[in-house]
């Protein structure tokens, strides 16, 4: 074998060890997933699904640039054998070995779970279940079984208790049974034994007080400075076993939020969450109490009123009064402001 011969060779098998390299590392390195895009792609892939449904999937949404390299690299790293289901973001400009490492570790990322401002148990219900695998039809089957409610110590009305508007990290793949042993988790946290004995002094359970703080919340939303004061209202009513006249139990009753102005025909509506007609407190809450209006009710203003309107001026605050001479004054002057105003439901 000539020393011409041998150079060659060896240039030869240098260069394609070169081109190989080079290959290898653009199907390893070069961004191939999302390479085009501004935001990032969140994968979800169900338990029993499999390589071909995952395939389809990545194409339906075209975040695959190279569709050769990333088979080459799923199959070199025997993907199509260990697909695991969960939720997997991929960021803009992902390379293969990046994506493919992730999904056969298992490694997805958590859902952001955030909610507030919910008024119904349905409305929760499409707010979590529409995020997981388990789905609304699920969840909506769990809040809605007694059995599952007592485990909380809770019943289909008042299950909406346990859940505190905040954000939580779930993974998607977290079953209805895991997801609401979190939520009771976090129920517990919040139940400390300094709020459990301030509970206890206003002659309160944990999940009335949930109530009552639904009804401060629907009555004060706006002015978060409030609700203490409203919350202070309320306890010396039920202290003194008058009705609450909650306007907002009555809206629920109706289900119908959109109502400015309550009427007394609507006062007589057969409910247990009518407050003009039954003392006491409603069978549940009517929305999903926040953290302001819990701490309201821990907290309330200690004072001597037990009447409340809305202020003429309109500015979300209420007039506040002792005795009922007063607050017929200022109910006059807010009805005349509606009247002025034309607002006559």
């Amino acid at each position: 074998m000539s020393r011409n011969f041998k150079v060659g060779l060896f240039v030869t098998i240098a260069i394609l060890f070169t081109t190989f390299s080079f290959y290898f590392w653009q199907i390893f390195k070069t961004p191939n997933l999302q390479a085009d895009k501004q935001s990032s792609f969140a994968l979800l892939i169900p338990e029993g699904a499999t390589y071909k449904s995952v395939l389809d999937t990545l194409n339906k949404h075209d975040v695959i640039n190279d569709h050769i390299s990333f088979q080459f690299l799923a199959k070199f790293l025997k993907y199509p054998e260990k697909v695991k289901p969960g939720r997997y973001v991929i960021k803009p400009g992902t390379n293969n070995y990046a994506a493919i490492k992730k999904l056969v570790s298992g490694d997805q990322d958590a859902v952001k779970l955030t909610f507030n401002n919910i008024r119904l148990k349905e409305d929760l219900i499409k707010r979590i279940g529409s995020r997981f695998e388990f789905g609304e039809d699920q969840f909506r089957k769990a809040l809605n079984d007694p059995a599952v409610c007592d485990k909380y110590g809770l019943d289909t009305l008042t299950i909406v208790s346990m859940f505190l508007p905040n954000t939580y990290d779930i993974y998607w793949t977290t079953g209805t049974e895991k997801f609401l042993d979190r939520m009771h988790s976090e129920y517990k946290k919040y139940w400390t034994d300094e709020k459990l004995a301030k509970a206890k002094e206003i002659n309160l359970t944990p999940v009335q007080v949930s109530i009552l703080a639904s009804i401060v919340e629907e009555e004060q939303a706006r002015k978060v400075d409030e609700r203490p004061r409203v919350a202070g209202l309320y306890v010396n009513r039920l202290r003194a076993q008058m009705p609450l006249q909650a306007d907002p139990t009555i809206k629920f009753a109706l289900q119908d939020f959109a109502i400015k102005r309550i009427l007394n025909g609507q006062l007589l509506i057969k409910s247990p969450y009518n407050t003009y007609m039954n003392t006491g407190l409603p069978p549940g809450p009517i929305r999903v109490a926040d953290f302001n209006s819990l701490d309201a009710v821990l907290n309330y203003d200690k004072h001597d009123y037990i009447y409340m309107c809305a202020k003429a001026d309109l500015s979300g605050y209420h007039a506040f009064a002792t005795n009922y001479t007063d607050h017929l004054n200022n109910a006059r002057l807010y009805q005349a402001e509606l009247n002025r105003l034309k607002i006559m439901k």
